[in-house]
Order: C-alpha cells, then structure tokens, then sequence
C-alpha cells in the first residue's frame, strides 16, 4: 500500500485498527512514534547494486490504555511528515514491536481493517548465483496431459 492510499482509506474511517498475519489485532491504544523514508542501499550476492526505498510507520504501544489515534489525526501526521521531509508515494512498511525483535510488515487494506503482512527475504540474483529454478513437483497419479486445440487420435479428425 502507498502513501497515497493509506490517505485515502484513513478519511473513510472512524476508527484505525491494524490486524497482525496471526490474525490479532495490534492494541487500539498504539501510537505512530515514527513516519519516516528509509533508503536502502546495497549489492546483491550477484554483484547487481540497488536502492529501495519505503516509507515507514512505527506502530508501538505502552500503558497508554486512554489513548486512541483517531483516523484525521493519523492523515496530519503523514500530510506533516510529506511537507518537512519530502515524502514521495512510496510503498508502505510497518514496524512493530514483536517478543523478541521488531517486526517488519507491508501494509494492505482488507476494507476494514489494515492489514501486517509479513514480510520475506529472497534471493535477488537467483539467475546470477548459481540457484537452480524451482521444479514444479507433482505427486504421481495427479499428472494430467496438456490439453491442446488439435486433433487427439480418437477424434475422427486425422
């Protein structure tokens, strides 16, 4: 989800509530603490340089139980992060506090709810670093023939 997105479903609401892919929902007294652009600069195992770049939401929660981010509070602050730090419509990533380390998640919208989607690493040079394609594997008894347009033996068309 962009930037641009986010804005728009944020003026639809009443309420913010962000879902965690285990299906819980992050406490409704959370704050944003951060909204921020991370730049990413770096090499991939085939040699390949690149840039990403996302904006960043920090989602945290303490024992603030009173508190509530309402959605119109929400837009002023990514509307103020856009003007002071020159955000452009980046993609969305969302940290949260997990047990253990932070969580880092891409956003989507399910029409009620926002939604952490986690995130995976991956090979970005696959065809560079000697990692072979993926195999399709199918289990015996399974396999069904191509079907194609043209005649079959038993069609009467040959």
């Amino acid at each position: 989800m962009k930037l641009s997105e986010i804005k728009t479903q944020l003026k639809k609401l009443s309420t913010i509530a962000f879902q965690l892919p285990n299906g819980d929902l992050v406490p409704s007294h959370f704050h944003v603490t951060e909204v921020g652009k991370v730049t990413k600069h770096f090499i991939d195992c085939g040699g390949t340089v690149r840039t990403e770049e996302v904006v960043n939401f920090q989602l945290w929660e303490a024992n603030d139980y009173d508190h509530r981010l309402h959605p119109e509070k929400l837009v002023h602050i990514i509307e103020l992060s856009e003007k002071t730090l020159g955000l452009p419509d980046l993609e969305i990533e969302v940290e949260y506090q997990m047990k253990e380390t932070i969580g880092k998640f891409s956003l989507e919208f399910d029409g009620t709810n926002f939604q952490l989607r986690s995130k995976l690493t991956d090979c970005l040079a696959k065809d560079n670093c000697g990692i072979p394609p993926e195999k399709m594997k199918v289990k015996i008894g399974e396999w069904k023939p191509k079907q194609t347009s043209c005649c079959t033996p038993d069609s009467g068309c040959c």
